[in-house]
């Protein structure tokens, strides 16, 4: 006989004459146990600590269940994990994973977990500049945007002699009525146009902005934040920003010229910048038409537009003949002739910039930075600097825990599925907590491996003498 369906059973046929169920009653069981990993990379890079740092608690000490650290590390983690939606920690706040994490095991009071459930969090998220009577945990805005900047440092082990910034703007699309909510014609959509900074992997800005502004607004004052904040460290470095068209502003250009920082940048074509190139095109024509493959020809050559620029600099053409039509495409740069040839500067050091759109793909799609559904835009914000600190800290597992492993590159999503997601019993006794994993992990020695690495780096950190 066929076993009922229930809330708390289910009946899935038999196997070998015997009746397969399936309850939640496990007890102590875990589908989180690899997150471990993030809780030493924390402590290999203090991420947390110093993130929560720029928090200011004004609550009645004696009456707080849960400290900012506890619910700053629980966002974080919970990102970084799978769990976008606050919702979740209603069930969340009773996993072993998340209270080992925030080192918490149990609460003050009876009626609470050892960490925050959906309406605790909710109130971190609504955090103000400054505290109010019903949002008594203010934030710093410098000091956030500060952090990943300072972490990036920290990261290297001696100072480079050059560093390249990326810079893009991008699409967040919104959903509902969200405070600075436009429509943007490029993508068609209403959304947000958040500004990313990268340098290779790690992410050093991430600003919420309206969508109807240019792609290059606020980008001055980004960089000049950034690149004070990096000469005071490494006081020698260069410093190349990379960029596509809609940051050739004369603005930025004009900074960069005065600051000691080089740029190559696209530049949008017109009739003008066409002409200028008509042999190289009708050369590429000829060549593509003879060979049935698409051919190119370069160009170097000083020029300035008719009133937007305060003078002549160096652009770079690239006449290009594909598909049987033109393909032109043009930059603009600080960097010499003598130092880098056309060619190698278009193909070797600009289209490289085209990496950074997986860097923004993993902080969207795997780490929910496109998760902007509060009214405010204060709160949005909000929102994205919580997905960014869950991408830098899976950024720094990957860098120290798994740099010699089959996950070196792995993006933010598949660490998540290998290395993070793995289901474990969990035993409490008085002297330990132990998570028994899946033996039959396939990631197992990976897993093991960052373990290790990840656990001299804090280590290290602890003991820098």
């Amino acid at each position: 006989m066929r076993t009922e369906c229930s809330a708390e059973q289910f009946d899935f046929g038999m196997a070998e004459g015997r009746v397969v169920e399936a309850a939640f009653d496990a007890g102590l069981v875990t589908s989180d146990a690899g997150g471990l990993l993030l809780g030493a990379a924390d402590r290999a890079i203090g991420l947390v600590e110093r993130f929560a740092g720029c928090f200011r608690d004004h609550r009645r000490q004696d009456l707080v269940e849960h400290s900012v650290t506890t619910l700053v590390g629980q966002r974080v983690f919970g990102m970084a994990l799978g769990y976008e939606d606050l919702n979740d920690h209603d069930e969340l706040r009773h996993d072993p994973v998340l209270a080992v994490l925030a080192g918490k095991l149990s609460s003050k009071r009876e009626t609470c977990a050892a960490v925050a459930g959906k309406s605790t969090l909710n109130r971190l998220e609504l955090s103000r500049e400054e505290p109010t009577r019903y949002h008594k945990i203010a934030y710093d805005e410098a000091a956030i945007e500060a952090l990943p900047v300072t972490l990036f440092l920290e990261a290297q082990e001696r100072p480079p002699e050059q560093i390249i910034l990326d810079l893009d703007a991008t699409d967040d699309p919104l959903h509902g009525h969200q405070e600075g909510r436009f429509f943007h014609g490029y993508y068609d959509c209403y959304c947000y146009l958040p500004l990313y900074v990268f340098c290779g992997r790690h992410l050093l800005l991430a600003k919420l902005r309206p969508s109807d502004i240019d792609a290059s607004a606020g980008s001055v004052e980004a960089i000049e934040r950034i690149s004070r904040q990096i000469r005071a460290r490494w006081p020698h470095v260069r410093i190349l920003l990379r960029a596509d068209s809609g940051f050739a502003r004369e603005a930025l250009m004009v900074w960069c010229d005065d600051n000691r920082v080089d740029y190559v940048f696209g530049l949008a074509r017109n009739a003008r910048l066409v002409a200028v190139i008509e042999q190289e095109l009708a050369a590429a024509k000829a060549m593509a038409e003879k060979t049935g493959r698409p051919a190119r020809r370069f160009k170097d050559f000083q020029w300035s537009t008719l009133g937007s620029w305060s003078r002549r600099r160096r652009v770079i053409a690239k006449a290009e003949w594909t598909q049987g039509e033109a393909n032109p495409r043009f930059l603009v740069t600080t960097l010499k002739r003598n130092e880098t040839g056309a060619r190698a500067l278009y193909e070797d050091i600009y289209c490289a910039r085209g990496d950074m759109e997986n860097r923004i793909k993993e902080c969207q799609l795997d780490l929910y930075a496109d998760r902007t559904s509060a009214a405010t835009m204060r709160a949005n914000q909000l929102r994205l600097w919580f997905a960014s600190m869950a991408y830098v800290l899976i950024c720094a597992l990957r860098r120290i825990g798994l740099a010699k492993t089959a996950f070196a590159d792995a993006t933010c999503g598949t660490i998540r599925l290998k290395l993070l997601k793995i289901g474990a019993l969990v035993r409490v006794s008085v002297r330990r907590i132990r998570f028994a994993m899946a033996s039959a992990c396939p990631a197992a020695e990976d897993w093991g491996r960052a373990a290790q690495h990840l656990a001299r780096a804090a280590t290290a950190r602890a003991s820098p003498n």
